[in-house]
């Protein structure tokens, strides 16, 4: 059997008695229009103390039967209507100093009690009714949302895992090619890359897979990228990493900055016979976290896979941050070029 819960507030109760004295004051009104009753001070009185009377058992009748049937429910407004009828009939005949049998027995009296039972009744029914397809629709609305939101969620983390998956070979194929070339060459540098690589990734091993790392971390692991590759360029790489101490704890996406970096040296610093030097600073502006990765290298051009570590940090910045978190490429005086992550920050 179907049962129908209510839950009101007090806004709903307010509202039930406000219209329900309403609509008294327009019944004592046709009443003494039509002649009926002893004037419309005492016709007045009984139709509000009767309406009011209804209203009153009605609710607490629904307060006191939760959660019931819809037959349940039909016998508790019409036990409502019936005991609020007979109550409000003897409360209107005090306050209006009318003989509780003349309210009875007279016609106004019947009609008054048989025009607010019959619109109180309509009213409880309408009032309910709606109430349990609002809740069912809301509550049908709230678990399609529960499952929309969880499967946004498993779609996010899938793309997350897909894009860090894109960046993580990247980097250690070429490490990997480079370390070869030198164990032929020079292999003091090359075991002395083969361990900063090594450093790199134990340290990246377990974060890659992290939703969450932080600042200081993510610093760690560029500066361990960059002394990978320092060993290679020996002089014509330089690198400076600055941030607030305050901020080391501050949550941020693993591999977020590493890609940047990687992009200034492999487009900027590697094409330059000079090479050149890479500054990462971190800082605070209003509500947003500011990290810049600027060098001094040959500029921006799009070249064979450039674009993909960018495109990788974009997509991370939307599906991470809602579309408020963005990065911005611009000229670096007097060369090179400076990349800008802005993601929100809440402060400390």
């Amino acid at each position: 059997m179907k049962t129908m819960e209510f839950n009101l507030s007090r806004k709903d109760v307010l509202s039930c008695f406000l219209l329900t004295a309403v609509f008294n004051a327009a019944i004592a009104l046709f009443l003494t229009h039509m002649d009926f009753g002893s004037g419309f001070r005492k016709t007045f009185i009984l139709s509000q103390a009767i309406g009011l009377s209804i209203c009153a058992a009605v609710l607490a009748g629904h307060r006191f039967v939760r959660n019931a049937t819809v037959s349940v429910r039909a016998v508790t407004v019409l036990g409502g209507i019936a005991l609020g009828t007979t109550a409000g009939a003897f409360l209107g005949s005090l306050l209006a100093g009318t003989p509780f049998a003349a309210v009875i027995e007279g016609r106004a009296g019947l009609l008054q009690m048989l025009l607010s039972g019959l619109f109180f009744g309509i009213v409880v029914t309408y009032f309910f009714i709606s109430r349990e397809k609002i809740a069912q629709t809301e509550a049908a609305l709230h678990a399609e949302q529960i499952k929309r939101l969880t499967l946004e969620k498993t779609a996010l983390e899938s793309r997350l895992r897909v894009l860090q998956a894109q960046i993580e070979p990247h980097f250690l194929f070429n490490s990997l090619s480079n370390i070869m070339s030198l164990l032929d060459g020079d292999p003091a540098r090359g075991k002395c890359m083969l361990a900063n690589l090594a450093h790199y990734l134990r340290a990246t091993l377990s974060m890659t897979r992290e939703e969450t790392g932080t600042l200081e971390r993510e610093m760690d692991l560029v500066r361990a990228f960059l002394e990978v590759h320092k060993v290679r360029m020996g002089e014509r790489l330089h690198y400076t990493i600055e941030f607030p101490g305050r901020l080391r704890d501050l949550p941020l996406p693993p591999m977020l900055v590493q890609p940047l970096v990687e992009n200034a040296v492999k487009h900027g610093l590697e094409p330059k016979i000079e090479g050149g030097e890479i500054s990462i600073r971190v800082a605070e502006k209003e509500n947003c976290l500011i990290l810049s990765i600027a060098d001094t290298g040959t500029g921006f051009h799009e070249g064979p896979g450039g674009g993909v570590g960018l495109a990788n940090v974009r997509d991370r910045l939307e599906l991470l941050y809602d579309g408020r978190g963005r990065l911005v490429l611009e000229d670096n005086e007097p060369s090179g070029l400076k990349a800008t992550i802005e993601i929100p920050h809440a402060g400390r």
